[in-house]
């Protein structure tokens, strides 16, 4: 089926979809990205709502363990979601010549219990029954699928599989790894003894970033992610950021603006980079000894971590810093502005570590060798591949 099929990845994030052709090397057993690709923004497709609220998370959540009640606003915006992945697929097919395709799709948000829906989502609306909708959808475009949608995935969880088995993937050639994703919001994956490792699984001890609070009190999303960063930027220089985007001023720009010595965006990276840095150590600490309290959590009502936890002991690899935020840690003045004040907070944090022995501080000593930037910037959209292909 493989051969025939044509194997297609989508990251649905929340303004656009992107659908990419995953090519399978059978030799290496390895994954790449093709040369076919198609991007669909939400605002291009008739219906798209500009101005569209999500129904406050408490509903959401409480009518997820009840019953679900869409609101005409939400089902008018789920259908123009749907529409958009499927123009997606369908332009993959003409570039490809393909009618036969294999799905794999990362979505942000709660899944329904088919796990072919979204039942909660904080920045979009929710959709009960997307994978059905889209499936019909595409059987009215003459596209015809090789095996029904398995389930929509998590796009946190994508980027470890796409770091896991692309050729050029970090999570490849060690046994512990931790990566941090950065665009819209922050995907966290983790590899352990050679295995991947949801944080859906992990979470009894190792919480998600947006769970936790910066020191400012907020969501560590909102100040870790490229969007967050812009955010705050924007919070610092008295802008919108509306106004940001129609002046074409994001992450990069600012890291720019921060070297020339704009007050507004030094600001906003000494609160970037103090936060980056306490996360990083976090993951260290909680990895090899445990929860310390290092961080407060958002939701008061959070089941506390356990302390304790089978892992323990074991120390990361590799620190992975991934998409765009990967981007602007490579970036030239992103090295100056992010990467390196992120890093020396970070050795400073490990070798005055209450927590971490002596033989622990020593191997992360040369956290400039530890921490590397991932070049997979297409992560969701390639594990999303993967993973279709394994459960076909």
């Amino acid at each position: 089926m493989e051969n025939q099929a044509l194997l297609i990845g989508i990251d649905g994030g929340a303004t656009k979809v992107s659908a990419w052709e995953i090519v399978y090397d059978k030799q290496q057993s390895t994954f790449v990205l093709g040369a076919a690709n198609a991007v669909k923004s939400y605002r291009e497709i008739e219906g798209f709502i500009p101005d569209f609220k999500p129904v406050e998370l408490t509903v959401q959540l409480n009518e997820r363990t009840a019953e679900i009640h869409p609101t005409s606003e939400e089902k008018q915006q789920a259908a123009v979601y749907v529409e958009a992945c499927a123009q997606a697929i369908h332009a993959l097919a003409q570039q490809t010549g393909k009618a036969e395709v294999l799905i794999g799709i990362g979505m942000p948000g709660l899944k329904t219990d088919s796990k072919r829906g979204i039942a909660v989502v904080a920045n979009g609306p929710r959709m009960v029954d997307y994978a059905d909708r889209l499936e019909q959808r595409l059987l009215e475009l003459g596209i015809q699928l090789a095996a029904p949608i398995a389930h929509l995935g998590s796009d946190a969880d994508y980027c470890g599989i796409g770091e896991n088995y692309a050729q050029e993937g970090l999570f490849r050639s060690v046994s512990n790894a931790y990566y941090l994703g950065g665009g819209t919001g922050v995907a966290d994956a983790m590899k352990l003894d050679g295995k991947l490792v949801t944080f859906d699984n992990a979470k009894e001890w190792m919480a998600k970033t947006w769970e936790m609070k910066s020191a400012e009190g907020i969501s560590l999303e909102l100040v870790t992610s490229v969007s967050g960063i812009q955010r705050t930027y924007a919070g610092f220089a008295g802008k919108t950021l509306e106004e940001l985007n129609e002046a074409e001023i994001y992450p990069l720009q600012i890291s720019g603006l921060a070297k020339s010595g704009e007050e507004a965006a030094i600001r906003t990276f000494e609160v970037v980079n103090q936060n980056l840095a306490r996360l990083l150590y976090e993951r260290i600490v909680t990895l090899n000894q445990g929860w310390k309290d290092l961080f407060g959590f958002v939701n008061p009502n959070r089941p506390a971590l356990n302390p304790e936890h089978p892992n323990e002991g074991k120390v990361f690899e590799v620190l992975i810093i991934g998409q765009r935020l990967g981007d602007l840690f490579d970036d030239e003045n992103g090295k100056e502005i992010v990467r390196k004040p992120v890093l020396a907070q970070l050795h400073e944090l490990i070798q005055n570590s209450e927590f971490l022995p002596a033989e622990i501080k020593k191997h992360y000593k040369d956290i400039d060798a530890v921490v590397q930037v991932s070049k997979l910037r297409e992560a969701p959209a390639l594990g999303a591949g993967v993973d279709a292909f394994l459960a076909r």
